[in-house]
């Protein structure tokens, strides 16, 4: 992801789906708290992830670039998903 563009699109991306779930959880707090759980764990499991895929590409040796992909490709495809699942529910 060396490409600018492309954390400017996941920058969008995260703000979107931040906006999204945050208009749920206002409208119906209620029926919106348990997934509210999953969301939190979904993004500790995407953070772990790229920590130890950061730390792997360190190890190796790998370019700062390369290090920085591995350790936000996790949360990028989360939020991705993210996005698509908001959009069918849309």
């Amino acid at each position: 992801m060396t490409n600018p563009a492309a954390y400017a699109l996941f920058a969008w991306q995260s703000g979107w789906v931040f906006a999204l779930r945050s208009m749920q959880l206002t409208t119906d707090p209620v029926g919106a708290s348990a997934a509210l759980a999953e969301m939190v764990a979904e993004k500790q499991k995407a953070f772990t992830d790229g920590a130890f895929a950061a730390g792997r590409a360190v190890m190796q040796g790998a370019r700062l670039d390369v290090v920085a992909e591995a350790a936000l490709r996790p949360s990028r495809r989360r939020v991705s998903a993210n996005m698509r699942a908001l959009h069918r529910k849309g």
